[in-house]
């Protein structure tokens, strides 16, 4: 636990010290983005969600109808909610609503910030006689003159309440708010409805409350709360009137089926009344035995049972030549005249669903739409396994008609034993007992078909009707402006992380310390300064501390403990190789140290400069043999044991009298008299001087300066120093700067600012560049 409080402490104070130096750009950012939420909340509008609640009587989920509600709606078919909910989405019943609300034409009141939509307060009310042919239109200014009944349009008059021709269709303008402001400005627009149908869509949610319910939540969201209330109740009144219409198209069909069936069968009986009147009247009054009553009773049921079969083979004769049409504009076969058969019901339910999807589908989206498309397939799969189960139906029934007819004939021997008039009386009452139970069975269906559809009960019921929120959705002022900062910190802080890792030049310890395995034995801080020599006799700071510190750290470098002799060099100029190497040898002299420092860089020196030292002759002229090495040296200032040898005369070639023999002479001469000797060479990185000295050194002092050596460099250290070797490295890194605009506190603020002038800097970014084109 507290481990990971720690951690916590931890991670909190590293982002504390690595951004807030930058305070001043967050605060910028901040100030932006709490300047831009506040513009944002002036323009934006705020956003009411409407909600209704409807319940669908699904196959699937819910409970059945009640009993009585069943009988008054024979046609009434079980829903599956997801289809449902993609009736309630679609463009058909959408478009309804859009000319129903005249959504396409909506109107504005100029304000300061945008427009603001008014809709229960509009003045004004747009209907296009041909909504699909108007000609859209953006901010067209409308004023109302309510004494002259007209509103003027571009300097047009229009007449309220009349249809009028306009430049953007035959338009009608009505009056519909008369207390409004006439100081105000009002706008109106021409959208095409098609571009509002596909905006609502995109807007209108439909969820099921669970997965094992039928009640579904219907939200809108938008800037006027009683437009969105009126789009959901426009909706559901649009879906209640479609589900109505298609249970009369149902019922239409079935009525018309039985109308022509009731024809059919009254044409037969009359027919056979009349022959019965007939044959009585010219064989006069005959009276049936009780035997012919008991043949006729029983004849009567046999006939009833296969009138029945008949009537079932009729059916499925009317499904067959349905499934076989290619149009599949029969018409809807009826299911529901005393077939009692469930499954296949079930399966022209479903027949007829997927069908009415496809057709409002296709005659909306097209056919080529991938829902249509997968609508289509699905009829197409579920019509053969009907016709399977039709022809199936049908060759069980033709052979319960062969045992009825089989009945029949066992009677008809019957029927034979009885006086001829008898007979002929029996057969034509046997006829009309058949005709008339065929027809009383037909007219009970008729009766209750029209029931069904004068009672036009929807399979839905609104619970709730559209409700609006009272206060807005979305994010609130207060979210918002958090938000806002919050965004502008990490911004910041991204830009910030974003500048310091993609820089090519070193920036941190740990960018040292992961590019090679070299130890940085010392900081040295950045610090302004007109003189390059900040150790000063007698006077303590904070930079003196680091460079003793260094002092401290040199006598580690070499394994055998004496370190006399150190090289300091760097990758490339200006990395402060010169001031480090004063430095030290002032605070190794400051410290009681005989010191003796070399200006061995021969090609650019800067030493002699810096310590105020008159550079005559020097090492150059000792390696040509002009003077001897007494001669060279010379005492710096104010300090008794420190001495410094100039680099003397430039020579032409400085690499070439470097391998001289004299060199190592010299450093051997100067090990027996001094206690350090520093080495202040060229760049490593452009001359090959420092390798060269490296075999005489005990150490090397590696500059590397913040903000300035490149990456590159650094990492090709190791690898450099297997071919050329650099004795007990280690690493000084020098002019660390403070990070941001925190000053001293947050960073590293001391180091040295002074300019370091190379008179190869030009060789270098030559011989640099070409190495970098060849390696990439």
């Amino acid at each position: 636990m507290e481990n990971n409080k720690q951690s916590q402490d931890n991670i909190i104070s590293e982002l504390w010290v690595k951004y807030f130096p930058y305070w001043p750009i967050f605060l910028l950012m901040v100030l932006l983005a709490i300047g831009s939420a506040w513009l944002i909340l002036r323009i934006k509008h705020p956003v009411y969600e409407a909600q209704a609640t409807l319940m669908i009587k699904d196959e699937k989920k819910g409970i059945g109808e009640a009993k009585m509600m069943e009988g008054l709606d024979l046609l009434s078919t079980k829903k599956i909610i997801e289809n449902e909910i993609e009736v309630l989405k679609s463009r058909k019943l959408l478009s309804q609503v859009v000319g129903e609300l005249r959504l396409y034409a909506p109107v504005y009141e100029k304000s300061e910030w945008t427009d603001i939509p008014v809709y229960a307060s509009s003045p004004i009310q747009i209907e296009a006689r041909n909504p699909d042919s108007i000609i859209s239109a953006e901010r067209i200014a409308i004023k109302i003159d309510l004494k002259k009944n007209k509103v003027i349009i571009q300097d047009k008059e229009y007449s309220i309440n009349e249809w009028v021709n306009t430049d953007w269709g035959t338009l009608k303008f009505s009056t519909h708010y008369h207390n409004y402001d006439t100081s105000k400005v009002y706008y109106f627009s021409l959208v095409h409805p098609k571009k509002v149908v596909q905006n609502l869509f995109s807007k209108l949610s439909i969820v099921t409350a669970s997965k094992l319910s039928s009640v579904i939540y219907l939200k809108l969201r938008d800037q006027e709360p009683s437009r969105a209330e009126d789009i959901l109740n426009s909706l559901l009144r649009a879906y209640d009137l479609a589900v109505i219409n298609d249970k009369n198209a149902l019922a239409a069909n079935t009525l018309s089926f039985l109308d022509d069936r009731l024809q059919f069968v009254s044409q037969g009986l009359d027919s056979i009344e009349k022959s019965l009147q007939q044959y009585r009247e010219r064989k006069g009054a005959i009276d049936i035995s009780s035997q012919g009553k008991l043949f006729l009773q029983n004849v009567s049921q046999n006939d009833q049972k296969l009138s029945e079969v008949n009537m079932k083979l009729a059916i499925l004769g009317q499904i067959e030549q349905y499934l076989f049409s290619k149009d599949g504009k029969n018409g809807i076969v009826p299911t529901n005249l005393g077939f009692d058969e469930p499954v296949l019901a079930n399966l022209l339910t479903k027949l007829y669903d997927l069908e009415l999807q496809y057709e409002k589908l296709r005659k909306t989206t097209g056919e080529n739409n991938p829902e249509a498309v997968a609508l289509f397939d699905q009829i197409q799969k579920i019509k053969p396994n009907i016709l399977q189960y039709v022809r199936s139906q049908k060759q069980s029934l033709s052979l319960e008609k062969s045992n009825l007819y089989a009945t029949n004939v066992g009677y008809n021997s019957l029927l034979k034993a009885l006086p001829k008039q008898e007979q002929d009386i029996v057969e034509i009452s046997r006829e009309q007992n058949i005709k008339s139970s065929i027809y009383s069975f037909l007219l009970q269906r008729r009766e209750e078909t029209a029931l069904s559809h004068s009672a036009t009960l929807s399979d839905s019921r609104v619970v709730d009707k559209a409700e609006y929120s009272p206060d807005p959705v979305g994010f609130g002022s207060k979210v918002v402006y958090f938000i806002a900062i919050f965004l502008a910190c990490a911004i910041a802080a991204g830009l910030i992380t974003a500048r310091e890792f993609f820089t090519n030049t070193i920036l941190f310890r740990h960018e040292i310390e992961a590019s090679t395995n070299y130890p940085v034995i010392s900081d040295i801080m950045f610090v302004k300064s007109k003189s390059p020599i900040v150790i000063q006799k007698g006077k303590a700071s904070f930079i003196s501390e680091q460079f003793r510190l260094l002092r401290t750290s040199i006598a580690y470098l070499n394994s055998n403990g004496k370190g006399k002799k150190i090289l300091v060099t760097s990758s490339i100029p200006k990395e402060g190789k010169s001031f480090v190497a004063a430095n030290l040898a002032l605070t190794l002299a400051a410290g009681g140290k005989k010191v003796v420092l070399l200006e061995f860089d021969l090609s650019s020196p800067t030493l002699a400069s810096k310590l105020d030292i008159c550079a005559s002759k020097g090492i150059s002229n000792y390696l040509n043999g002009e003077v001897m090495i007494e001669d060279v040296i010379q005492r710096i200032g104010e300090y008794d044991n420190l001495f410094l040898l100039t680099a003397g005369t430039l020579p032409p070639d400085p690499s070439e009298l470097i391998l001289s023999d004299r060199t190592g002479q010299l450093l051997r001469y100067l090990e027996v008299q001094y206690d350090y000797i520093i080495v202040d060479s060229a760049p490593v990185g452009v001359l090959s001087d420092g390798y060269v000295l490296a075999k005489h050194c005990d150490a090397t002092l590696y500059i590397v300066r913040h903000g300035h050596t490149p990456k590159k460099m650094l990492q090709r250290l190791e690898e450099n120093n297997k071919i050329n070797e650099l004795r007990n490295i280690g690493i000084v890194f020098n002019g660390i700067n403070s990070r941001g605009y925190a000053g001293k506190k947050y960073g590293y603020s001391h180091g040295y600012s002074y300019s370091y002038g190379y008179g190869y800097q030009n060789a270098y970014l030559k011989s640099h560049k070409k190495q970098d084109t060849i390696q990439s």
